[in-house]
């Protein structure tokens, strides 16, 4: 017999009427940073993964169903027309 175990997707979703979203910009949309240029310490320092890896450039573009997550909370795009 073969089980298979599923996580449960905690992320919080971030709602985007566009295309795309740059990462900076998603973490202010989020409310996670007052300014892009904090914004832009942090990812630049490493601090912030997109999909599961570290992404070093504020300027990833973010489709939906990505994630990135800050500091152990997992984020989701999320497109709505």
């Amino acid at each position: 017999m073969k089980v298979i175990v599923k996580k449960k997707d905690n992320a919080i979703p971030v709602s985007i009427s566009t295309e795309f979203i740059k990462l900076q910009d998603a973490m202010k949309f989020a409310n996670i940073v007052y300014s892009g240029g904090e914004a832009k310490t942090l990812i630049q320092e490493g601090e912030v993964k997109v999909n599961g890896e570290v992404c070093t450039m504020r300027g990833k573009k973010l489709y939906n169903g990505d994630k990135f997550e800050f500091d152990g909370t997992v984020y989701m795009i999320s497109y709505h027309s």
